[in-house]
């Protein structure tokens, strides 16, 4: 008999984090999603449909007591953790000029300390499955625009997810790190929207690059998955 695998995703309510979670669904995976806002975790869930296979809990992932609860109830709920992907993030409208101290250090912590307290919080249950971890990075972590914070938050998540595969590639643990482009999802709400007429790809098209790399036989890793729509040119 198969063994359902249990992947767990952060900011998992709307956009890729979202997209993610049907597909797995689909897949057959058991999926734990966080994030902020309880709201939106709850409509997410009612409209997949599938409560015995979803977990939601509402919860800042720069919390290190919220991701040791997150991953204690998984583990306690379901037995095993397979896959962590750790989607949560941000961006601040302008650039560092503008930008206010404390929305700094949230965007900091969110984007970075978060996925690092995943991994942390993870490892041994991931060493056990010999299983898998995406970070989603993006383009702006691997080329500089002026004064974007952002973009320094994600050239630190790259490093993480490869510093990460040193760590644990002798234990069987996959690292991926996925770094879209310009997608269209609520990531721009807080930018105030897409650039107008921008060449955008979808959430779901993300989450195909997503599940392409966990669902790798055993022995393979995809490292790092670099992704543009048509037309972007930085």
């Amino acid at each position: 008999m198969s063994v359902e695998r249990v992947t767990l995703i952060t900011g998992g309510s709307t956009g890729i984090g979202a997209a993610t979670a049907r597909a797995l669904l689909k897949q057959g995976h058991r999926v734990v999603i966080t994030a902020r806002d309880a709201d939106r975790l709850a409509a997410f869930a009612a409209s997949t449909g599938d409560r015995d296979r979803l977990m939601t809990v509402p919860g800042d992932t720069s919390d290190d007591s919220h991701i040791t609860s997150v991953v204690r109830q998984t583990v306690q709920s379901w037995g095993r953790l397979d896959n962590v992907i750790a989607n949560a993030g941000f961006s601040l409208p302008g650039t560092l000029e503008d930008h206010l101290p404390d929305a700094m250090r949230a965007m900091v912590l969110t984007n970075v300390l978060g996925p690092a307290l995943l991994v942390r919080a993870t490892l041994p249950h991931l060493k056990e499955s010999r299983g898998r971890i995406v970070i989603v990075g993006s383009v702006a972590g691997v080329k500089n625009t002026a004064g974007n914070l952002y973009s320094v938050t994600k050239w630190a998540a790259h490093a993480l997810a490869e510093n990460t595969r040193l760590l644990v590639t002798k234990d069987g643990v996959g690292v991926t790190l996925v770094a879209p482009g310009m997608v269209d999802t609520p990531f721009w709400d807080n930018r105030g929207g897409l650039p107008e007429e921008a060449p955008t790809m979808t959430a779901e098209q993300i989450s195909d690059a997503i599940l392409f790399a966990i669902n790798q036989p055993k022995g393979l890793d995809i490292n790092h998955v670099t992704m543009r729509p048509v037309g972007q040119i930085n």
